[in-house]
């Protein structure tokens, strides 16, 4: 546990003298996740990758940012949304979030604020043009952490959602909130025309008609060991994004 930059457990008496270059906003959901797996779990592994970031930043780069609380407003497919206690936020909700968070933060003398984002559903692309508008001088960037490294690479069957790769982080970080025997087998249903499955155009899925028990792909051979290879990776790309933002040489000369 570290005050300095986990503002979840930390206080202003820890902050107040010390300097950050930038804030790192974990950002996840409230839905299922298939049987097995909390309705926070985007939210609570945003968190945590976020946090093991920011310690190998400072400890390799001398970087000190701070992890700001997770946001669980996530936005849901059709299908989603009619199950039990899941919560859709709209995207004009998640924007006033978002606004709220980066002006406060803009205000204090942040000018950098990485979002990491742990929800599929979420987009934050147009939110972040919008605020450049006004605050022209703050950087935003955004970046899903479970697509950081190559999930074939870590993992025997990937999905994605509630899947091998969100259940082994899970399990690295907190096996105390995984009941993998509850777990249903995260069979699927994929797009009938060819022309979706091929891309060709985007609509979103009926998640009732593609899913049983909300899982998409069998988290069965998950395992910690798994996760925390998986988590060591992406966290040391986080190191090293963190090192590269604040440096602010974005572009070659």
């Amino acid at each position: 546990m570290n005050k300095e930059i986990d503002l979840s457990v930390s206080n202003y008496g820890t902050t107040r003298n010390l300097d950050y270059s930038m804030a790192l906003l974990p950002w996840g959901a409230t839905e299922p996740h298939n049987l097995h797996l909390p309705y926070l779990t985007d939210a609570i592994l945003s968190h945590d990758i976020a946090v093991d970031a920011a310690q190998k930043a400072l400890d390799r780069y001398g970087i000190r940012s701070m992890v700001m609380p997770p946001v669980a407003l996530g936005s849901q497919n059709p299908g989603q949304r009619e199950l039990k206690f899941c919560v859709h936020s709209r995207y004009e909700t998640q924007k006033a979030v978002l606004t709220d968070i980066a002006t406060s933060l803009y205000h204090q003398g942040i000018r950098c604020l990485l979002i990491v984002n742990g929800h599929g559903g979420n987009g934050f692309k147009n939110m972040i043009r919008d605020l450049a508008v006004e605050m022209p001088d703050m950087l935003i960037a955004s970046s899903e952490w479970f697509k950081v490294c190559p999930a074939k690479e870590y993992f025997d069957n990937p999905g994605d959602h509630a899947d091998e790769l969100e259940t082994s982080v899970m399990m690295h970080y907190h096996p105390e909130l995984v009941n993998l025997s509850d777990a249903g087998d995260g069979h699927f249903r994929t797009f009938r025309p060819e022309t979706l499955r091929r891309g060709v155009a985007w609509i979103p899925r009926n998640w009732a008609k593609v899913s049983d028990d909300t899982g998409i792909g069998s988290p069965a051979a998950a395992t910690a060991e798994k996760g925390a290879r998986f988590a060591d990776a992406v966290t040391d790309s986080y190191a090293e994004l963190i090192r590269d933002l604040t440096e602010g040489n974005l572009y070659e000369s």
